[in-house]
């Protein structure tokens, strides 16, 4: 009699018990006790940084506060729905802070790093928002941490799935520091390059105002201050101004809010074109781009100085190539900002920024070889920005399968 053979039966893996993290997790209230805290560092917790020294001022009694060892948490309560949550790695991370944090220990039978990994990741956070939902201002105080259930491998899966963790992130720390490492050596290759083509200029040395439009304002700094919040060519107060893009926001002209008086008929020298040189004031020094069509007949605000080229005589990409890469005018411009009082620029050091100009046909074939080496370097750029999102998300996938079992 014929006989088959028989598949073996894989043992089925068992679910994790759940237990509540008050069951695992010991609150920690130590005060400090002494007025100057025993000199030991004063901490803050960040969204990014975790655990971190903090900036701020220390108070005159510090008794109050709350000690900080190694391998102990602590959050601020208002803060922690976000992930802003700190782990004390090291010992360098130990410290005191504030008596409005919460702070707390792992039992023996929890790894930090795998609490800490929970807590990070959007099941952690999940959590933390639904016991946080319907409260006023989203407070989480220890009470209700420790009624959070989390499925408690045992201590050996435990290690095993932590060094799995710690391998993984261990290799996309290396690779981010690659991916920089490149892009800083693309950014480099492109000056040097840039340079290189600019030294066969060998034309005589002439100030930017011998190149301005003969038949508009050549260089112009638009009226429109902070009201015109509509217009905000700006970040976080610094002017938004990268090699070759600006980025802009729509303007309706009809709700215009001046902080100086202007009538409609004069908002014409205030209006961009193609081609304009646009430079920004303050903040970055020679930071400049090239208007593109699309801007055509927006206006400036003044955090801006447009100059308008003279496009029968001069590319305007060529002196932007020139400006961004030449020696000669970052040293300019360093000169004068040191000399300046607010430490920006103005029309006057504007006007006067040195070029050396070749004739039309020489500036469009140097523009259309560097534009060629920025459109490899751009390309590189977002081949590592693909890159850098699929390790981004590598991690995460990562504690999903572990918070599965499936690790």
């Amino acid at each position: 009699m014929k006989t088959h053979p028989v598949n073996p039966v894989h043992p089925v893996k068992k679910p994790w018990p759940t237990v509540r993290l008050g069951e695992v997790l010991i609150e920690q209230k130590q005060r400090i006790g002494s007025f100057d805290a025993g000199e030991l560092p004063l901490l803050g917790v960040s969204n990014q940084n975790g655990l971190q020294r903090s900036g701020m001022p220390r108070i005159s009694d510090m008794s109050r506060y709350l000690r900080v060892e190694k391998d102990w948490f602590a959050y601020n309560p208002m803060r922690i729905n976000v992930g802003s949550i700190g782990w004390a790695q090291t010992a360098e991370q130990s410290g005191v802070i504030s008596p409005d944090y919460v702070v707390f220990s792992c039992s023996e039978r929890i790894l930090p790093r795998l609490l800490f990994s929970f807590l990070k990741h959007r099941r952690g956070l999940q959590a933390i928002n639904e016991a946080t939902a319907g409260s006023v201002r989203e407070r989480l105080y220890f009470q209700k941490l420790a009624q959070l259930q989390f499925s408690l491998p045992p201590l050996a899966e435990q290690q095993r799935i932590v060094a799995r963790i710690e391998e993984l992130a261990t290799h996309i720390a290396e690779a981010r520091i690659l991916r920089q490492q490149a892009a800083e050596e693309a950014k480099a290759l492109t000056s040097t390059r840039a340079r290189s083509v600019l030294s066969r200029v060998t034309d005589r040395t002439t100030r930017l105002a011998e190149w301005l439009h003969p038949n508009r304002d050549g260089i112009q700094t638009g009226p429109f201050g902070a009201q015109l919040s509509n217009t905000d060519f700006t970040e976080s107060g610094i002017p938004l101004l990268t090699i070759g893009n600006i980025q802009y926001s729509g303007l309706d002209s009809n709700r215009l809010k001046f902080v100086s008086p202007v009538k409609a008929e004069q908002l014409a020298r205030f209006r961009v074109r193609e081609g304009d040189l646009l430079f920004a004031r303050m903040g970055t020094v020679g930071r400049c781009c090239v208007v593109p069509t699309q801007a055509e007949g927006w206006l400036i605000n003044y955090h801006i100085i447009r100059v308008a080229m003279d496009t029968t005589r001069v590319d305007p990409r060529f002196i932007h190539w020139t400006i961004q890469s030449s020696a000669d005018i970052e040293t300019y411009l360093d000169d004068k900002i040191q000399g300046s009082t607010r430490k920006g620029v103005n029309s006057k050091i504007v006007a006067a920024l040195p070029c050396r100009v070749p004739p039309l046909p020489l500036q469009r074939q140097i523009v259309a070889e560097l534009d060629a080496l920025q459109a490899q370097v751009d390309a590189l750029k977002r081949l590592q920005a693909d890159s850098a999102a699929e390790l981004d998300a590598l991690l995460p996938a990562i504690l999903d399968r572990a918070f599965r079992g499936d690790l």
